[in-house]
């Protein structure tokens, strides 16, 4: 499958933005500002085009940006309890930025760091060296990610990295979608998610328990649109004021000691659909977790629009690792250590029926 073609243009703030552009004008820009996410235009069934990204309108928004729109997270996606783990005898603290507990890399996570690009005929490759210390972290670690768009309207990251002492990694993409363009909020996208557990969460949003999915409002095995599940009276959704748990992606590899972390295959394992657009977004991934957004805390943020966004105007579907893995039991499996790489692919293939 042939490749999308990548042009740049400057922006204000010392940002630069590459669009990347296949055979049928499906155009994706990206900055290397976060290596975010900016835009995604594509055709409905009837050809009319829309963006299906949320974002700022310009770079300004995303020199701070709170709800993460589009950003590139590490070093580690998600939360880790109290912002503290022991590794290897050694006990770390790092940024407590979501109250007592660290969320999406800290207070200089990765989707505000300052990336280097590269075009090629393999797509937008962005590099990226996080210091020895950086939020708390060990070791100095050289992250690199491969964005890919083909004609088929499938954007493929691909994230790699190595560090020279022994830490933990967790890196994801924070896309916010609406496959309606965002003429309307996300209760009407019909989710589908393969997986027959998710993790419960306490009021800090920590998972403290993995339970089945059967019965409940987080029974997404069958595709259902996902405005009446966000009314259903469950506990799990008063937490998190909607979605925002991660499910547990089958089949699993378990943790080898010494091995650090195994990624499965590259498979399928969600599909959001938009009845009135016709847009379908299915996401790949060689990761064990799934992080399902509702868009809980968006309401009063402005972004491109003429009015703010509304609570539920997007959802994001965060492949990753699972969240606090670190001070879990399978820990060593996020752990990356001298002489290993990390590797991890997810895809987004936009589609319409």
């Amino acid at each position: 499958m042939s490749q999308a073609t990548i042009t740049s243009t400057s922006a204000d703030h010392g940002v630069t933005l590459y669009t990347l552009r296949n055979a049928h004008d499906m155009r994706i820009t990206i900055s290397d500002c976060g290596a975010t996410l900016v835009s995604w235009w594509a055709p409905d069934r009837y050809g009319r085009v829309a963006d299906i990204l949320l974002g700022y309108p310009d770079c300004e928004g995303y020199q701070s940006n709170p709800p993460y729109f589009g950003g590139l997270i590490g070093r580690w996606g998600n939360r880790i309890a109290n912002g503290r783990f022991t590794l290897d005898g050694a006990d770390y603290l790092v940024d407590r930025n979501e109250g007592s507990n660290h969320l999406h890399g800290g207070d200089s996570g990765f989707h505000l760091a300052q990336w280097q690009a590269a075009a090629g005929p393999d797509g937008l490759r962005l590099t990226l060296e996080s210091a020895e210390g950086e939020a708390g972290y060990p070791g100095k670690l050289q992250v690199s990610v491969l964005y890919s768009l083909d004609d088929e309207g499938r954007l493929s990251i691909d994230y790699s990295a190595s560090s020279d002492a022994p830490t933990p990694l967790n890196l994801t993409s924070h896309g916010y979608f609406n496959l309606n363009g965002g003429s309307a909020d996300i209760y009407d996208h019909i989710l589908a998610i393969a997986a027959d557990q998710y993790l419960q969460i306490d009021a800090q949003l920590i998972p403290v328990a993995a339970a089945s999915v059967a019965g409940s409002a987080f029974d997404f095995r069958q595709p259902a649109p996902i405005g009446p599940r966000l009314a259903w009276p469950d506990p799990q959704l008063k937490l998190a004021g909607g979605f925002d748990h991660c499910y547990c992606l089958l089949p699993q590899h378990p943790a080898v000691p010494g091995e650090g972390r195994k990624p499965q295959t590259l498979r399928e394992v969600a599909t959001v659909y938009d009845p009135g657009s016709g847009r379908q977004l299915s996401l790949a991934t060689t990761e064990n977790g799934l992080q399902f957004y509702s868009g809980n805390f968006l309401e009063g943020v402005q972004g491109r629009g003429a009015a703010p966004y509304a609570r539920h105007d997007g959802f994001c579907l965060e492949a990753q690792a699972y969240p606090n893995q670190i001070n879990g039991p399978d820990a060593e499996a996020v752990v990356l250590r001298p002489g290993q790489v990390y590797r991890q692919t997810t895809t987004y293939h936009l589609t319409v029926r």
